[in-house]
């Protein structure tokens, strides 16, 4: 005979910590109040805490915050949580040494590391020692 308790998911579980705690909670600190309210032996909570952080960071009802917290989206506001874009893709952009002009086209910044210069480096080097192989006189 199976327990209304066994039917639930762990999200669900931590769901109902959350709104019942009414605070923020470190990942590990969730997973282990929902492990023992599920009894979870070692094995178990060994086995299933990465499928809890997948399912956790998939559902829209939790939030993750800073150094690793948990919250629920409710208790957020949309600017705390929200991801602006532009500021993605500047992050990406200094990363590869590139920023927009302003005509929306990606340039490269002068004097940065490309490792695209280096790979087309390598194809041409690769291309002349075909070029230089076939020209060889194998008589």
């Amino acid at each position: 005979m199976t327990t209304k308790l066994e039917n639930k998911s762990m999200v669900d579980v931590a769901y109902e910590i959350m709104v019942k705690e009414k605070k923020i909670f470190k990942f590990n600190e969730l997973f282990e109040l929902v492990a023992n309210e599920l009894g979870f032996d070692d094995e178990t909570k060994n086995d299933r805490i990465s499928k809890f952080y997948t399912n956790i960071s998939l559902d829209g009802r939790f939030v993750n915050l800073p150094n690793n917290t948990w919250d629920l989206r409710t208790n957020q506001t949309f600017d705390k949580v929200h991801i602006d874009m532009k500021d993605v893709y500047s992050a990406i952009e200094e990363e590869h040494g590139l920023k927009t002009n302003e005509d929306g086209e990606e340039v490269k910044i002068e004097g940065e590391y490309d490792e695209e210069d280096d790979e087309e480096d390598d194809l041409l080097d690769d291309e002349s020692k075909e070029e230089d192989f076939e020209s060889e006189n194998f008589d």
